[in-house]
Formats: structure tokens, sequence, C-alpha cells
């Protein structure tokens, strides 16, 4: 399929998947809400700048989890003592990002595509790892759908990179029915991986089933 032809279909899908998404879970979200607000205060969300599609910047919006806004809240491997017991629960649960489908809706992100990273990390990406910007950055996708947050980063990169070479809105639609599995088996959220991204070649990897 020609690439802008699934561009303008994987949009569609996009904002009627990420509408659909944010009216069936508003209960869920505002319960959330509420035990962000009660447990840590505000702001009940974490906003940070984080590398879109061409590497332009964007807000992404999550639950708060931490205490203090120190440092970016998914970057530590181990918890410091500042992530909350309702945190360590939002993010087991993957709650913590259903604010995102307000990114999705915004176009600054799509329900499937490399997961979006800090600026910062830019200047430390090979060529061949920056290519993973050519597509919108996702809630989920096919690194996440292999181990998330229990891969290296080499492996990760390369994942995101088979993606960009291979999509398709069938792939798309298959990453995201495993995803629902991995969410509920709460698979991979705990990162085993050193946390910041220091730069690193691509790891030899292959596509996976």
């Amino acid at each position: 399929m020609p690439h802008l032809l699934y561009d303008s279909l994987k949009r569609g899908m996009d904002v009627v998947g990420a509408a659909g998404l944010l009216v069936v879970l508003s209960p869920v979200m505002g319960a959330v809400a509420v035990a962000v607000l009660g447990s840590m205060g505000r702001p009940v969300l974490y906003i940070e700048d984080r590398c879109g599609r061409a590497e332009v910047p964007f807000r992404i919006l999550k639950f708060r989890t931490m205490v203090d806004r120190g440092v970016g809240e998914h970057e530590l491997a181990v918890d410091d003592g500042r992530t909350t017991r309702l945190g360590a629960v939002l993010r087991k649960t993957s709650l913590d990002e259903l604010p995102q489908l307000v990114n999705v809706l915004r176009g600054e992100m799509s329900l499937v595509g490399p997961r979006p990273l800090y600026m910062r990390y830019l200047d430390l990406y090979s060529p061949r790892q920056r290519r993973r910007h050519e597509a919108r950055p996702g809630l989920t996708g096919w690194a996440q759908i292999h181990g998330r947050a229990c891969v290296d980063w080499a492996t990760k990169f390369e994942l995101d990179l088979w993606y960009i070479e291979h999509r398709s809105l069938a792939l798309d639609a298959w990453i995201l029915a495993r995803t629902v599995g991995k969410v509920i088996r709460a698979e991979g959220a705990v990162p085993v991986v050193a946390g910041a991204f220091q730069g690193a070649e691509p790891a030899e990897q292959g596509p996976r089933g």
C-alpha cells in the first residue's frame, strides 16, 4: 500500500479509535485523576516534551506517578522512593498512558508506532536509529509487544526500525490486538534495563512473531 494512502487511512483509524476509547474510558480516567489528586496533589498530569514525527517536539500527556518531577518519570530503571504505590499500579497497568489518547486526537501521536522518547536523545542516535521518527510515535508499538521495558536499547531500536520498514494497517491491527493481552497480563511493564539511553549501535535483530 502506498505510504500516502496508508497514512491517510491510519490517521482516520487513529481519530475514530482514540475518540471511541476516550468516551469508553472516560470514567476510568476520571477515577484515576481523582486518585492522583488525592494521593499526590497537583498537577494530576505529567507533561513533557518528547520527539515526534520528523523530530518535531510535542508535549506528551501522562498521569503523574511520582512525587517529584525533577527528571523524566519513566527514565529510572529502579524505584528510588519517589514512585507512589498508586503510581506503581498505574505504570504496571499502563493506566498512566491513557491521556496520550488526546495526543493521538491532536495528530501528535498514533495508536501504533515507536514510543516517543526524550528530545535530548537526538544527538545520540545513529543515522539508522533516527529513522524511527519517520512515523508518528505510538501509544503502543512493535517493540512494546516484544518486551516493552525489558529489552535493551539496541534491540528496542531495531524492533522500531523493523516496524518502520514493514508497517501496514494489518500489522497495526495485529499489534493493537497483542497489546491488549500484554497490558492485561502486565508483561514487561517493570523495567529491567538501565534507564537513560547513552548511545548504542543497533543490534542484529530480525522480526519476531
